[in-house]
Formats: structure tokens, sequence, C-alpha cells
């Protein structure tokens, strides 16, 4: 049976992102899978949060962060390959697990039992996941997804692998890419760790966006009221998904990352971790305010995504001056 870490659901401790009083209890389906992926691996995830600065208003939608291949590499001496998919899945994924090399799977999210209440067995919603373990013969596959590490088995396990068959002919295969070490490099830790994550956060420092992203989601959520308001709460939740959350998480996730550097020895950075904290917590309160207002049919104010700007640009002009 291929696995590549000895752990099982009932006992495996998720990462302290993934833990406690969180503003944000997820981010998205690939980063928190990566979180996750590289704590079970022994590595530190939060090193790798520099890519949290590059947020930007992507026209209709929030930038659906992910973190870099390249800085993975840098941090982790971990490779991002994709994978081409030839025969089928389940004989790919047996192949790569047995060799060590975790892969990041797009399955259907209908299937994934750890979705319950929301997605399985209600909704086919495509969710990235790392495969660790997989037993075709028991029907069974151990995988990190969201917040921790689960378990599919039996008519579950059949359906995401297509076991019986595509479900129609117009099936494509899904994304998948595997992680491999670097023949000729080895992880980082320590000071060497710390060093790297905040060259990477100089060099995220030069993808900030030119013209401060809120000021140009608040005209934009202005424009998108009136939909809004005669939409239903499927349609708060994609918009949602698609905004808010984008920038409330990950948000979030940088004020983890400037608190995980700071406590390794780097200076300058309690006032951008402030800043950055408050605009998650206003970004939340602001998700809920949006809900009332469309579950009432009343107009949303406007006025807090003056403050969202203004801390954005309290927390980067901060991180310029010291870093930039």
């Amino acid at each position: 049976m291929p696995k590549i870490l000895n752990i099982q659901p009932e006992t495996y401790t998720r990462h302290a992102v993934h833990q406690g009083d969180r503003i944000w209890a997820e981010t998205n389906c690939y980063t928190d899978v990566v979180i996750e992926l590289l704590h079970a691996l022994g590595h530190e995830p939060l090193a790798l949060m520099a890519f949290t600065l590059d947020l930007d208003l992507e026209l209709d939608q929030w930038t659906f962060f992910k973190p870099p291949p390249g800085d993975v590499e840098t941090l982790y001496a971990l490779s991002t390959c994709e994978l081409a998919i030839w025969k089928p899945l389940v004989e790919h994924v047996e192949e790569h697990v047995a060799a060590g090399r975790p892969l990041l799977i797009e399955l259907d999210s209908f299937y994934l039992p750890d979705t319950a209440g929301a997605a399985y067995g209600l909704a086919h919603v495509k969710s990235t996941v790392a495969v660790n373990e997989i037993d075709r013969a028991a029907r069974r596959m151990g995988y990190f997804h969201n917040q921790g590490y689960h378990r599919v088995e039996g008519e579950d396990f059949d359906a995401l692998f297509q076991i019986n068959g595509l479900a129609h002919d117009r099936m494509l295969p899904p994304y998948v890419e595997f992680l491999k070490p670097l023949p000729r490099a080895a992880p980082l830790e320590g000071p060497a760790l710390v060093e790297a994550s905040v060259g990477l956060l100089r060099a995220h420092l030069r993808r900030l966006p030119l013209v401060n992203p809120y000021r140009r989601f608040q005209h934009k959520v202005q424009g998108d009221l009136d939909d809004l308001m005669v939409g239903d709460m499927d349609s708060f939740h994609a918009y949602s998904f698609a905004t808010l959350r984008q920038f409330g998480a990950c948000s979030e996730l940088c004020v983890s990352w400037l608190q995980w550097l700071s406590a390794g020895g780097v200076q300058d950075l309690a006032e951008p971790t402030l800043a950055l904290d408050e605009l998650s917590r206003s970004t939340k309160a602001l998700q809920f305010q949006l809900a009332r207002a469309m579950m009432r049919r009343r107009p949303l104010d406007l006025g807090p995504f003056d403050a969202l700007a203004l801390r954005y640009d309290a927390a980067m002009a901060a991180l310029n001056r010291h870093f930039g």
C-alpha cells in the first residue's frame, strides 16, 4: 500500500494557522492544503507566505492567492511539476506516492467526506487535495484537504477515480501536480530560513499593485450592489468567496507570517502587522454586513472600505520603508 507519511486522520495535529481562534478558519483550498502538506513533511509553511503581499483586484474578483512554485523551491528544495495523465489516474497516484512524491489533485468535493455539510453529497465543486496514501485494493485514500488530514473510501473512492468508467465521454482529466525533492539542494532551516523569507518579502514588494486595490474595489462594489440585492444567499457566498474572503483570509495569513518573522528576530514589523490584522477583522465584519444587507434588501454602507484602504496603505508603506 503506497504511503508517504505514517499519519492517521484521528491523530493528525494541524498547523497552528488551522487551529485556535482564527478570524478566517480557511483561506482557499490550494493554499490550505500546501500549508498542511509542508507542515506534515516537517517544514515551516509560514516562511512561504511572502506571496500574500501580491494580492490585487483582478477585475471581477480578487487574486486567488497560491504559493508560487519558485518560492517553494527556494525554501524547501521541492520542485513542483505538472503530471501528464496518460493512463488511469489511480495508477499514476499509486506510482508517484510509492516514490514518495505527494500529488496535488483537483477532485470533486461531492465525494470528499471532509466537506460534509458544505459540498459532500450536495454540490459538484472542484477542490485541491494532496494525496499521501492510497490503497486501491481496499478502495481507500488518505489526503490533505482544507484544514487537515482525512480519509476517503468505498464508493466515494470509486467515484473520485472513476473506477467504473467515465460518467460521460466529455469528462476531462483533472489538473495534477507532484512535488519532488531537488537532487542537489536541501531545505532551509533556522536563521537561513528566516533570511530567505525576508528575501522573498523584498521580492514580492516589487509586485505590489500601483493603485490601492481597496479603493478600486470600493467602486466595484458600488456597481455590483444592484445585482447583489436581488440575488439569493448562494450569490452572496459565491461573491464573498471571490472577493471578501480572498483578501480577508490572505491578510490574516500575512499577519501570521509577519509574526513568525518577528519571532525569528526580524525588526520593524509591528506597524504592518497591526494594520493588516485590523484589515482582516474589518473585512470579516463587512462580510456579515453584506449578508444582512442582501437578506433585508437594504443598502450597504460603503464607508468601511475607506478604512480598509487606509490600513492597506499604512501596512505597505511601512514594509516599503524598511524592506523596499
